[in-house]
């Protein structure tokens, strides 16, 4: 129980930064391209409150992670924050700008990958402190979280930001069709993930990402 109790703790709060600078990318970059949906609600925003979903950012990553330190002995983390709404006809040019919209939360999601790398060096140059072994723990997390929301997210998958992107850059009648998709997408996600074909595919994509930045740094964790 202490472990599972230290290991939430440790991963509360990379997760709560990841989904919040996730969400609010996209609303800052939908505003500078004109839509200004997530702005007046007041979704462009680094309070976690107004991006948290209390089932999908709260309950189900928690009971998941609980679940599988008592039955395989390693954490397993999935969820969603509250999507930022974003008119796209509301952008200057909304099949073009609708590419940097869905690619701002991956792009955050990597900047806060390299700031928990950073963390983590930190926390080796200064080994006595009574923070590093906590900091460098919970930097660890942070890069492991990040890079999985951010290669999960840019799957070509609507409406995940990976399947936006797809049909910014597609011809209109393909990116008509292939759209289409959107509302059985979360559906055809879960049982990607529960058939094992998710980790299969973004599996070695996420190591590869993760040897990439630890090596920036000149970590090895």
């Amino acid at each position: 129980m202490n472990e599972i109790i230290q290991g939430i703790a440790i991963y509360a709060l990379p997760v709560i930064f990841a989904i919040t600078m996730h969400e609010a990318a996209h609303g800052y970059i939908a505003r500078h391209f004109g839509d200004f949906t997530a702005y007046n609600e007041g979704r462009i925003s680094l309070n976690p409150m107004r991006h948290i979903d209390p089932v999908g950012t709260i309950a189900v990553p928690l009971s998941l992670f609980i679940l599988s330190k008592l039955t395989v002995g390693a954490g397993f983390l999935f969820g969603w924050a509250k999507p930022v709404p974003v008119n796209f006809s509301n952008l200057r040019h909304p099949k073009r700008d609708m590419l940097w919209v869905a690619a701002a939360g991956p792009a955050a999601n990597l900047a806060m990958a390299f700031f928990w790398a950073l963390m983590i060096k930190l926390a080796i140059a200064a080994p006595q402190s009574f923070f590093a072994k906590p900091l460098a723990l919970m930097g660890i997390a942070g890069i492991e979280i990040n890079v999985v929301l951010m290669v999960l997210n840019l799957l070509p998958l609507p409406p995940l930001d990976g399947g936006r992107m797809a049909v910014s850059l597609l011809p209109h009648r393909l990116a008509y069709q292939f759209s289409r998709i959107e509302p059985y997408g979360f559906m055809i996600l879960l049982v990607l993930l529960f058939s094992g074909v998710l980790s299969a595919v973004i599996g070695p994509v996420i190591v590869w990402a993760k040897v990439i930045i630890v090596s920036i740094f000149g970590l090895y964790v």
